[in-house]
């Protein structure tokens, strides 16, 4: 499609810098993340970032950069002060003046007023709100840290200092929330006249609190077909509202699309900062240890960071595409993957896709591949049958 491959070149060329912030104030029963919930060594922990921002100033070459995005972890753990420094040596280290999104993640309980009052001396231009529910029975079972009422008064606070570009995100799909209370939560975008939100369902990932509970039969296990069911009500209140569903997680009023989620998705470079934090080169995927002493106390002894590397072979590289692209609604280009991976690579494509289409799960559009409303109930069925294998491309 034109649109995608206009959009695609126009943001291939800078890179996206990503500064991992592994502090939270209490541990969400879901989360697989790195973290800390002590916030003993901050400073230290941000004298190391700082270090690291030199370091890895030439890791994606001399191209500008066009977003920074601060996750984690709990960025908004963090003192305007700290933020501001790091801030201070993104500008030292690396040339700024194409950024056009500036996106702190922030909880709920710690958007006051005087905080939100200090993000605006930087460059914070986005907020990313942690909500996940306006339900405290929800928010309890989660282990959030804030109450319904704190999340109404998050997305308030933040439109009253001028904040603008706001986005939230919810979960559906938790144990014994029905769907007249996954209703009630859209509703709420609706109400605050919300630009953006991300909903994710309930996943059960290893090493979490959930999948503790639910082995021990502590927790109920989470159901699947109720996912389902409150997925399918999520994009009939994104048609009725205008949200443009442009990822499978995603949702979007008009011009308010995530920049720097969406290079992600169509597999633009991007530099991780912080322990555990990813980068990637189009090629190479590169890890920082998960370990925060030991981050810190090479950066701050001899600048040295603990890394593990990946080298994508062409097979993950089509994959990789196969599997970022699918989720969006630029889709799957066949063209594409021949002009990379060769002809034979795109017919074989083209051919597994054959019984997908025949049963509505994805349309061929213009030598594109996208999924259909049904198709995106089973996106990880779909993708992982279009992998290829390690023969394949020979």
């Amino acid at each position: 499609m034109s649109e995608s491959t206009s959009e695609h070149q126009a943001i291939t060329d800078p890179y996206g810098l990503y500064l991992h912030i592994p502090f939270c104030k209490k541990a969400c029963i879901y989360c697989n993340f790195h973290f800390s919930t002590s916030l003993q060594h901050r400073d230290e922990l941000i004298d190391a970032m700082i270090a690291e921002l030199e370091v890895q100033r030439r890791w994606l070459g001399e191209r500008k950069l066009s977003t920074v995005y601060f996750g984690g972890g709990t960025p908004s753990q963090l003192t305007i002060h700290q933020l501001q420094r790091i801030f201070d040596a993104v500008r030292s280290n690396y040339v700024t003046d194409a950024v056009v999104e500036y996106t702190l993640e922030v909880n709920a309980e710690d958007i006051t007023e005087s905080y939100l009052n200090g993000l605006k001396t930087t460059p914070v231009n986005r907020l990313s709100i942690g909500i996940q529910s306006f339900h405290d029975r929800d928010l309890q079972f989660m282990n959030r840290a804030h109450n319904g009422h704190q999340a109404e008064n998050a997305i308030k606070n933040a439109q009253d200092a001028g904040f603008g570009n706001i986005s939230i995100d919810l979960i559906y799909g938790v144990p014994g929330a029905s769907h007249s209370d996954w209703e009630y939560n859209l509703s709420q975008l609706n109400t605050f006249s919300v630009p953006h939100f991300s909903a994710y369902a309930l996943t059960v990932e290893e090493r979490t609190a959930l999948s503790h509970g639910i082995k021990k039969k502590k927790i109920a296990p989470v159901d699947p077909d109720h996912a389902a069911a409150q997925f399918e009500l999520l994009t009939q209140f994104a048609a009725n509202y205008a949200y443009e569903h442009y990822e499978i997680s995603n949702f979007a009023t008009s011009g308010h699309r995530a920049i720097h989620n969406t290079n992600y998705w169509l597999g633009k470079h991007y530099l991780g900062i912080g322990p555990s934090a990813h980068s990637f080169n189009g090629k190479v995927r590169q890890w920082n240890v998960a370990n925060n002493a030991l981050y810190t106390q090479n950066l701050l002894k001899d600048k040295t960071l603990t890394t593990e590397t990946e080298t994508l072979t062409p097979v993950q590289q089509v994959n990789e595409y196969i599997m970022t692209s699918l989720r969006t609604i630029w889709g799957c280009s066949i063209n594409h993957v021949g002009s990379i991976w060769g002809d034979q690579a795109a017919k074989a494509l083209d051919k597994a896709c054959l019984s997908f289409i025949k049963n509505g799960w994805l349309n061929l559009s213009d030598d594109t591949i996208y999924l259909t409303p049904s198709g995106k109930l089973f996106t990880d069925k779909i993708t992982t049958e279009l992998f290829f294998g390690e023969d394949d491309l020979k």
